[in-house]
């Protein structure tokens, strides 16, 4: 709140001295209906009566207060920033039912951490590419992380055949970033497995991803070895069962290596939330917020309530419940 012409706040003080001087002896109020009040006090029309003589003084504090014309402020603020463009690409194999981060498997976990990752970032359009034996595009890049995480819960096994084709899903999310105009363009590949099927091997997609400037994180996720595999029995049904998983962390250097990215190993859930907030801090690009302060003038309606507060004192002044019959 500020006043433009503070100044007329000193008329202030003349209101004391004019309430006075029109309560001087000499001047006697007329002689209204509710003259003569009840023993017990003041009857409500006798205070509706001193309520109605007060409104000339309100009207004019409220005029000198228009007059110095308080203004309250309205601010805006505007958020630019240049932004990141970023594709989350997620390994969706059977592998990835391992249960090593128990009691939740690989996916599970890797969804999760990404969901968090996602929200700390909303000024950045994120897009999702799910890959097994082929790779498809979850989501595009978009600003909308309402949508992206609803997405984001769909992704899940049997959306793609059996396989792990890492070279396929780095290569659809160079796809979604080749026309991105930003100045960085990023791609977090997560997986725990060895690349076996696809058209396009790992390298090929990591070239693929240096010729358009994307940098690569690659994350090794799970332990490796002999994990716990959820199958399905036909005669027991669902079961865990220990099984050997091999992982090949020399061609996840590779591809980080050769687009300027990060190789990171997730053996845990820590380890894992660790790596994603991470590779928040190394991908960041500057936010600056324009702040703007714009005043509502405030003094208009002041006047407009004085007026108002005149017009109903002369209304009623005229009519007979304030005159002596």
């Amino acid at each position: 709140m500020r006043w433009d012409m503070p100044w007329a706040l000193w008329l202030l003080l003349v209101v004391p001295l004019a309430v006075a001087f029109a309560r001087r002896p000499a001047r006697r109020p007329a002689a209204v209906l509710w003259a003569r009040l009840p023993a017990g006090g003041p009857s409500l029309g006798a205070l509706a009566v001193r309520a109605f003589g007060l409104l000339p003084w309100a009207a004019l504090v409220l005029a000198i207060l228009g007059v110095a014309r308080p203004q309250r402020g309205v601010s805006q603020s505007e958020t630019e920033s240049k932004g990141v463009d970023i594709v989350l690409v997620i390994d969706i194999s059977p592998s990835m039912a391992a249960q090593d981060f128990q009691p939740l498997n690989r996916l599970a976990v890797a969804k999760e951490t990404a969901r968090e990752f996602i929200r700390q970032r909303p000024h950045d359009r994120i897009g999702l590419v799910g890959f097994a034996a082929t790779s498809f595009t979850q989501c595009p890049l978009t600003l909308d992380h309402d949508a992206l995480l609803e997405l984001l819960n769909g992704l899940d096994f049997g959306l793609a055949e059996d396989g792990t084709a890492i070279g396929m899903g780095l290569a659809s999310a160079v796809s979604g970033l080749r026309h991105s105009k930003t100045p960085s363009k990023v791609v977090v590949l997560l997986t725990d497995g060895d690349n076996n099927r696809g058209s396009i091997d790992p390298a090929t997609g990591a070239e693929l991803a240096r010729a358009y400037g994307v940098r690569v994180h690659t994350v090794l996720v799970g332990r490796g070895g002999v994990v716990p595999v959820p199958v399905d029995d036909p005669v027991f049904g669902r079961r865990v069962q220990m099984a050997r998983m091999d992982v090949d962390e020399t061609s996840l250097r590779a591809i980080a290596d050769r687009t300027g990215g990060r190789y990171f190993r997730a053996t845990d859930t820590g380890a894992l939330e660790g790596i994603y907030a991470l590779i928040d801090r190394l991908e960041r690009a500057p936010i600056k917020s324009i702040e703007y302060k714009d005043y509502l003038d405030l003094g208009p309606y002041l006047l407009a309530l004085a007026g108002a507060s005149l017009l109903l004192y002369g209304l009623c002044s005229t009519t007979w419940a304030f005159r002596v019959p």
